[in-house]
């Protein structure tokens, strides 16, 4: 400290030779030069250094209300978005329910439509079965028909002679005749 003050009183001293010289104690003279500059710096760097710090701290606020904007917006953009998920929810759900009832439906109509479709073919099925039965049976009834009226024929044709078939020609002619008088 003593050395501060020797170096202002020691400004009235100087030599008066016109000599010009360089203080070469940094002691003594550091002090003094960072007094004058950091004085020098605040006098007029304060305006500076103000307009720095209120231009620093408008495009923090302005960053800030950016920032809160932006914030809003994608909070409004959140809700919405949350808004159409619970709507296309909803509309799931709802379409899961019509497809779950739209399935028993067309599963029930299945059901139905082969229900009918096999008793369709049954009966079908029945009425082939019944067909060729009854084809069966005329085939049967013909053959002992034809059976019969070959055995009846052998039978006539070795019982009758010449005469006698021409007497039941000439009696079933007779016969004919008569039955057409009657329907004239």
């Amino acid at each position: 400290m003593k050395n501060v003050t020797d170096s202002f009183v020691s400004l009235g001293h100087w030599p008066s030779a016109g000599s010009f010289g360089f203080n070469t104690d940094i002691l003594a003279t550091n002090p003094i030069n960072l007094s004058v500059v950091i004085g020098v710096l605040i006098f007029f760097g304060k305006g500076v250094l103000s307009d720095l710090l209120d231009n620093r701290k408008q495009r923090i606020l302005n960053t800030i209300r950016n920032s809160e904007e932006l914030r809003g917006r994608a909070v409004e953009q959140l809700e919405k978005a949350q808004a159409r998920l619970r709507k296309v929810e909803m509309e799931a759900d709802q379409f899961r329910v019509n497809g779950y009832s739209e399935i028993e439906r067309e599963k029930f109509n299945l059901i139905n439509s082969t229900s009918k479709t096999l008793e369709q073919l049954e009966n079908y099925k029945n009425e082939t079965i019944q067909f060729e039965q009854q084809r069966a049976i005329n085939q049967v009834r013909q053959r002992i028909f034809q059976q019969a009226l070959q055995g009846a024929l052998g039978t006539l044709n070795s019982c009758l002679n010449n005469e006698l078939h021409l007497r039941t020609i000439n009696a079933n002619i007779g016969m004919f005749g008569a039955m057409k008088e009657i329907t004239d």
